[in-house]
């Protein structure tokens, strides 16, 4: 991966902080950002705003979108939760690398319980622990843990991207 070529998703359960680190990280790279909430169609933002887990027939064309989305020199916030949903990220944008923000019960609960105007509600929080697989030793990334400043959380990044 060379410069600008970075493909990268900021990933982890809701409240983790993926856009607000997605978009510094990007700025920091002079990369692009999406969120990748708002590939989302409105039929999975709105059984999600409803309480209801997505399933993976649900995320399949979500992640597609994903994939397609990270051109080089971007940076997505995508929860990612699965192996096997960063594995269909990978077949559709080689190389990414994946950045997971990975925090304590309390501090995700409460990080979700001050946001205001998201449809993701808190209470589907248990579900989206339980589905978290952590990136396997094969798979290029890290994890930074979120109880620290957004500026150390950049830094950690930064550091680990491939160039």
């Amino acid at each position: 991966m060379t410069m600008n070529d970075w493909r990268i998703v900021v990933m982890g359960v809701s409240g983790c902080g993926k856009s607000s680190v997605g978009i510094a990280l990007a700025e920091s790279l002079g990369a692009r950002f999406i969120d990748g909430d708002d590939l989302h169609p409105e039929a999975n933002k709105a059984k999600m705003g409803a309480g209801i887990p997505l399933d993976d027939s649900d995320r399949w064309p979500w992640l597609d979108l994903v994939g397609e989305a990270l051109a080089p020199n971007t940076v997505i916030a995508c929860s990612a939760l699965k192996r096997v949903y960063r594995d269909r990220i990978r077949a559709a944008a080689p190389g990414t690398f994946f950045v997971h923000l990975d925090g304590s019960r309390e501090i995700l609960e409460k990080r979700l319980g001050d946001r205001t105007g998201h449809f993701m509600p808190a209470t589907l929080l248990d579900s989206q622990l339980a589905t978290l697989e952590p990136l396997g030793s094969d798979e290029a990334g890290l994890v930074i843990d979120i109880d620290q400043p957004i500026s150390q959380i950049i830094a950690l990044a930064q550091a680990s991207i491939p160039r």
